[in-house]
């Protein structure tokens, strides 16, 4: 009995074991905002192919990400809105719990910016307040983002300031509270005298709190 007990819990910790690397869990912060393939998620985070390939076998063997083949390519997503959530819980446990993460996300971040909610994102949204802005990858925004939001990806965002009206007060998000996209948003569109805020967190998190998106064509975006 002893044995099959035993058994039970090392299939359990099979999840664990696949969570325990940070790059990992980069990949899974990744898949949070859409399908991607091998390629694409090597690029997004700056890995290897061959790096990225075997972190994702890790994943798919532990069931928490499932693929899809077109031509020659792999897609690959996450197994299922529950397997956001865990990543959402682990993240944030980790946060709560350990000091480290609060350096770290200094460090990387910078200076945190004016932040806003996302209740008082909805009711500034209500009186007609805040041009909403995506600074995500084009890809990403049509996979599903904010009703309303406009799509200029944060490397396009300096030769595409002209877009964004002057005198609006403009919320950016990207993919979560450790994206660094929507932090450097605010600190350009401050640098030109625009009013700029960034969401407190991402699409995940607005999704996950079952507040409305839209979905858009890879062609429409922006």
């Amino acid at each position: 009995m002893a044995e099959k007990k035993a058994a039970l819990f090392d299939q359990l910790a099979r999840v664990g074991k696949a969570l325990g690397n940070g790059k990992r869990l980069e990949l899974i912060d990744l898949l949070t905002q859409a399908e991607r393939s091998v390629e694409h998620l090597a690029a997004a985070s700056g890995m290897g192919l061959t790096t990225v390939s075997a972190h994702l076998q890790t994943l798919k063997q532990a069931g928490l990400v499932t693929t899809r083949r077109e031509g020659q390519k792999i897609h690959y997503s996450l197994a299922g809105n529950d397997v956001a959530a865990l990543y959402r819980l682990t993240r944030d446990t980790a946060a709560a719990h350990l000091a480290d993460v609060e350096r770290a996300a200094a460090d990387y971040l910078g200076d945190t910016p004016d932040q806003v909610s996302r209740d008082e994102l909805l009711a500034g949204i209500e009186r007609g307040e805040y041009t909403i802005l995506d600074v995500r990858p084009v890809e990403e925004y049509a996979a599903g983002h904010l009703p309303g939001a406009i799509n200029i990806p944060i490397d396009q965002l300096p030769d595409r300031l002209g877009e964004i009206p002057g005198d609006a007060t403009i919320v950016a998000y990207c993919r979560g509270p450790y994206c660094v996209f929507a932090h450097d948003a605010v600190e350009l569109l401050a640098g030109s005298g625009r009013n700029a805020r960034r969401l407190e967190d991402g699409l995940p998190e607005w999704r996950s709190a079952g507040l409305p998106t839209a979905t858009a064509a890879v062609g429409s975006a922006g």
